[in-house]
């Protein structure tokens, strides 16, 4: 079974995440969204809270799972039996940051991982600018998936 690991906050989870998912999910078997819970991280959201949405929104789609996680994403990703980790790319920092990490991770564990670039006009929404926009009482629905019955 080819299964690929979708990791990150998910603070909230955008629809530039949901692009992101859509376009690998057809390349795997299945794709397990890890949502990294980091004590020493500030969150709008509890853990519990976003596992819960990102359950919902995907609910109809048996191939994708959701779990929380506080350890490394590559130990995730062995639990999981993950042979790729999946990430999404806005810009060239995020891009220098995640090469970073994918080089870390396959010398840590032999996994590679699979850099998406993002649609141009999902480019500029991040799960910051969304608490931003939240904080301030503006409507973020535009930038937020919906779950479909």
């Amino acid at each position: 079974m080819n299964i690929a690991l979708f990791v990150g906050s998910f603070d909230p989870f955008t629809i530039g995440h949901q692009a992101i998912v859509s376009r690998a999910l057809p390349l795997f078997d299945r794709l397990v969204i890890g949502v990294g819970v980091n004590e020493r991280k500030q969150t709008m959201f509890s853990s519990e809270e976003r596992v819960d949405t990102l359950r919902q929104l995907y609910a109809n789609e048996p191939r994708v799972s959701v779990v929380a996680y506080t350890d490394l994403t590559v130990d995730l990703a062995r639990r999981e039996g993950a042979t790729f980790i999946v990430k999404g790319v806005r810009s060239m920092k995020d891009f220098e940051y995640e090469r970073e990490q994918a080089d870390i991770n396959r010398r840590l564990t032999g996994i590679d991982t699979l850099l998406f670039f993002a649609d141009p006009e999902l480019a500029s929404i991040s799960s910051s600018m969304v608490r931003e926009l939240m904080h301030f009482g503006r409507d973020v629905t535009p930038f937020l998936p919906v779950a479909r019955p």
